[in-house]
């Protein structure tokens, strides 16, 4: 029978397996459960079970479902995962505690000067195009660092890192290169200057490779909330 909580306590277990191979603490990689198009009732299910940080690709549907979930808001924490227009920072700015797929400064100055005054800063994540793929939203690699320092600079933002979607590959060793990639990237970063915390890499079926190359928070979805009707997580 179909379970959240049993498919989230798999998920933990893969997750522990993946940070014993990697010689890491289980603690240091925060699950995040990717909802999108899953009802509200099944993020109160997988809160029951113990899971606080949840995905959403989609601005209204998230929106509606933060709504919903209004009494439990203190309890969760809502990340957009998913590609963000200039006429939906707003909303974004208003309602969410992290944004995931920043990749141009005008998206970011707009969420920074929208971000209310009584919340905490906005966290962010850049997200690179480590693939190179034409179709895949992100910042190429080599526009990565100015970004990051613009980004850095504003008022009401925090970044915290970096986020990569790459091209789907089969086999450990091929789904490890583009995250070590982006950790090298990550890594620069640093190096120059920036107090980075947060490496956003791994879904459902790569997850074991992003935490082999240093992912601390990693989006899963469809191992959690089963199959959906739209790709993705």
């Amino acid at each position: 029978m179909f379970s959240i909580s049993e498919n989230l306590r798999q998920v933990r277990s893969r997750l522990a397996l993946a940070c014993a191979a990697a010689h890491r603490g289980v603690d240091d990689v925060t699950l995040l459960a990717v909802s999108k198009t899953c009802p509200a009732e099944a993020v109160r299910a997988a809160h029951a079970a113990g899971q606080r940080a949840f995905g959403e690709n989609y601005v209204q549907e998230a929106l509606d479902k933060i709504a919903a979930l209004a009494d439990m808001r203190a309890g969760l924490e809502w990340h957009l995962i998913g590609p963000l227009q200039s006429n939906k920072t707003r909303v974004v700015a208003e309602s969410f505690d992290w944004v995931h797929a920043v990749d141009r400064l005008k998206i970011a100055e707009r969420l920074s000067s929208q971000r209310p005054q009584h919340l905490p800063a906005l966290n962010i994540c850049l997200q690179v195009n480590v693939s190179g793929e034409a179709s895949k939203s992100g910042v190429a690699p080599a526009e990565l660092p100015a970004l990051a320092h613009a980004v850095a600079g504003l008022p009401r933002l925090r970044l915290r890192g970096l986020m990569s979607i790459p091209e789907p590959v089969e086999g450990l060793g091929a789904q490890r290169a583009p995250h070590r990639e982006l950790h090298r990237w990550f890594d620069k970063l640093v190096q120059s200057g920036l107090a980075l915390d947060t490496l956003s890499m791994g879904m459902s079926a790569d997850l074991e490779a992003a935490v082999l190359e240093g992912a601390n928070l990693v989006r899963v979805g469809t191992a959690i909330f089963g199959a959906r009707a739209r790709t993705g997580g």
